[in-house]
């Protein structure tokens, strides 16, 4: 319809019909390539010995949640780096977690892995042997022709491929300007097209980068050239350093919304070829991630942990909780894997997670203070974030100190002895207050640290033999969660 009220020459040069927003919008904003001789480090924002600034220019894009969105993983290989090596068996064991977690439509749809050691290759060969639908192996290679004859031998069908794309790396890092980067990245591209590889261009360093000068202008012309062979390349929009922000009305390079709407409204980047790549280094992995979700990027790059360089990247984990909460449904995940995986991190791998980390550390659903016991002793709603037990298989609990109270102790017996209805555990019973008498003591003398499971179960043991011996044929027995 829009196409035939374009009748006047002079009209069509300046306006062209987009099937994609139904509008008429204005030719002028095809972008090319902007080179120059000195790179452009936006020094107005990162003058590096102040705190980067973020500026507004109050444009506003709309958000455009694609269909279907997923996350991809880079635990075995961004996160690797940041880490002891994994072993074959470990990397093996947390796949089969992964595909666990992302369950059978593949919400976690691939995980990427290294090539370059003889661990690396076995770890590779021995997920591919498993036969899982998810999440697909990929890979990440060096921009030589080797390892694309190398990834061809394995059998791999997507490989990503590191495309800095900021005038840091362009002219500082390279010794290149923007025009032979733009030539160098093409060249690489085309041979990974011609081995019959799918190309996943790593945009390294984006929310630095001139995004009209030549973000938009190269991504432009990986569209043509996926468009001339017949096959979808992806972009990973990296924010390496974590610059990024989510704030309406903000400028880029910083721009999340202004990033992702301006790859697919510029550069034609289909929503499911576009992937974002977030670093934690000032706090926003996660709010950046789904923001990039809510503005037409199908596919978050996530680690187990967040573990990666420097802060980190965005946590798997993180994203499987929010993306069950925009999209409503668990679609097939079981989220219980996620602690399990904690679990692993800890006991097979010697991990130390931090005990108030979300959703994993052994403090994330557990209170200390007598106010909140004494809610969760009426409601459990009233403290606890969602059904964990349901949910994540860990129960709300309580770590006893000096500030839990009665209430506090209550609830710790309960659940530690997992009482059943008509037995008598309220704040005020006999038993609670005995033992809050003892643990009041311990803090008199000096103690500094907090009480452990065993402890506290002695202490019923003291204050009321028989009604320890009432209980304790069924006591939960939990892995001790406290910090002593």
């Amino acid at each position: 319809m829009g196409k035939e009220h374009i009748k006047n020459k002079k009209i069509k040069d300046v306006l062209e019909f987009d099937e994609k927003t139904n509008l008429l919008e204005q030719r002028a904003y095809k972008y090319r390539l902007q080179n120059r001789e000195e790179p452009n480090l936006y020094r107005h924002l990162y003058s590096y010995d102040t705190i980067p600034k973020v500026s507004f220019n109050h444009r506003f894009v709309p958000q455009n949640m694609p269909e279907e969105i997923w996350i991809t993983d880079t635990t075995f290989r961004d996160g690797q780096q940041s880490t002891s090596p994994f072993s074959v068996n470990q990397i093996v064991d947390l796949y089969k977690l992964l595909s666990r977690l992302g369950g059978p439509k593949g919400i976690i749809r691939q995980s990427e892995f290294f090539v370059y050691t003889k661990k690396d290759k076995e770890a590779l060969q021995a997920c591919l042997d498993l036969g899982y639908d998810f999440p697909k192996v990929t890979t990440w290679i060096r921009a030589v022709e080797k390892d694309f004859e190398l990834i061809k031998q394995i059998g791999i069908e997507e490989t990503g491929i590191l495309v800095s794309c900021s005038d840091y790396h362009i002219y500082n890092k390279l010794g290149l300007d923007r025009a032979q980067a733009m030539d160098k990245y093409l060249g690489v591209v085309k041979s990974a097209l011609s081995y019959g590889i799918v190309p996943r261009c790593h945009f390294e360093d984006i929310t630095r980068a001139d995004f009209y000068g030549f973000v938009v202008p190269f991504a432009r012309e990986l569209m043509k050239l996926g468009i001339e062979a017949d096959v979808p390349i992806k972009i990973r929009a990296c924010d390496t350093m974590g610059y990024g922000v989510s704030y309406p009305g903000a400028a880029t390079p910083r721009s999340v919304p202004g990033i992702i709407y301006g790859l697919q409204h510029f550069a034609d980047v289909p929503s499911e070829q576009l992937e974002w790549h977030g670093h934690n280094d000032f706090y926003k992995v996660v709010s950046n991630s789904s923001t990039a979700w809510l503005y037409g990027c199908a596919a978050v790059n996530c680690s187990l942990l967040g573990i990666g360089e420097r802060t980190g990247n965005c946590p798997v984990e993180a994203m499987a909780i929010e993306y069950a909460s925009l999209c409503g449904t668990n679609d097939g995940m079981d989220l219980s894997a996620i602690t399990e995986i904690g679990q692993y991190f800890e006991k097979e791998i010697g991990y130390d997670i931090p005990p108030r980390t979300p959703f994993l550390g052994r403090s994330f659903n557990a209170t200390r203070a007598g106010i909140h016991a004494d809610g969760m002793l009426k409601d459990p709603e009233i403290y606890s974030i969602f059904d964990t037990e349901k949910l994540l298989n860990v129960r709300p609990n309580v770590l006893i100190g000096p500030h839990s109270g009665a209430a506090g102790i209550a609830h710790w017996i309960k659940d530690y002895f997992n009482v059943k209805s008509g037995v008598d555990i309220s704040k005020n019973s006999e038993v609670v207050l005995g033992v809050k008498a003892l643990v009041d003591d311990e803090y008199a003398h000096g103690r500094t640290t907090l009480l452990g499971d065993t402890e506290l179960e002695d202490m019923v043991l003291i204050v009321d033999p028989d009604f320890y011996d009432n209980l304790v044929h069924n006591p939960r027995k939990k892995v001790d969660r406290s910090l002593d």
